[in-house]
């Protein structure tokens, strides 16, 4: 009976370590596109800028929404990283 019991408590923490793993991987790998796709982003607007200064307001404009769809989709990484180690 008291082995059973060392083997139920080790399970139980290679469960919630695997759910750490799982989570801290959701995130990082969530975040690595978002990361790329917000550089190239501002990059591009930055260049159009510089060619013409004059469509800075329009070129802001969509640089801001798209910064705000690609944040989101690290966002949703988070949602799922959260799931993963609470759920």
């Amino acid at each position: 009976m008291e082995e059973t019991k060392h083997v139920a408590e080790a399970l139980t923490s290679n469960v919630e370590a695997m759910k750490s793993i799982g989570a801290a991987m959701a995130m990082g790998l969530g975040a690595i596109g978002p990361g790329i796709g917000l550089g190239i982003l501002v990059s591009k607007a930055l260049e159009a800028i510089g060619r013409n200064p004059e469509a800075s307001g329009k070129v802001q404009t969509v640089m801001i929404l798209g910064l705000a769809f690609t944040e989101a989709i690290a966002i949703y990484a988070l949602v799922v990283a959260l799931i993963i180690k609470f759920v």
